[in-house]
């Protein structure tokens, strides 16, 4: 089973698979703690420990061109955070448009997009786990980058 999060600056989705690993599903949005809080992390961790989960994927929000931004930052520190606290492995995985997808689809099935953000952001994170699914099980390897391979300067170490 893996956690899919799609990190943001007010709330975190989170989406989970199947103990298969071929389907994704919304599982719940997480606060995001400010400053130095750390109760998102400690969320994740019990829910990581209740799925038994084997890894976890973050979203890493790359701007259109494919660089970084201070959300790119922001995401894999917090990878890093997730890894630490769960020890368990962590992979990121491009979220481009992943939120905009989720605002789509949305939209399409007749419920408003505002005051849905939440919805939104669990949407997200099951569009990138399931992502990440379809690709490792096109491709046969890890989706992403271990975000163990990412270092201070990302843009030099992204694929």
């Amino acid at each position: 089973m893996r956690l899919g999060v799609d990190v943001g600056k007010a709330r975190i989705g989170v989406a989970r698979s199947d103990f298969h690993g071929m389907l994704a599903t919304p599982l719940e949005t997480v606060a995001r703690s400010a400053g130095e809080g750390t109760a998102d992390i400690d969320r994740l961790t019990v829910l990581c420990d209740e799925l038994d989960c084997a890894e976890i994927v973050v979203g890493l929000p790359l701007s259109l061109s494919g660089g970084t931004t201070p959300s790119t930052d922001d995401a894999i520190a917090f990878a890093g955070r997730i890894a630490a606290a769960t020890g368990r492995p962590v992979r990121m995985i491009d979220e481009r448009l992943t939120t905009v997808s989720a605002q789509a689809a949305l939209h399409t099935s007749g419920r408003a997009v505002k005051g849905s953000r939440p919805v939104i952001d669990q949407i997200a994170a099951v569009i990138l786990l399931q992502h990440a699914l379809d690709s490792e099980a096109s491709t046969g390897n890890p989706p992403g980058i271990a975000a163990s391979e990412l270092g201070p300067d990302p843009q030099g170490d992204l694929p």
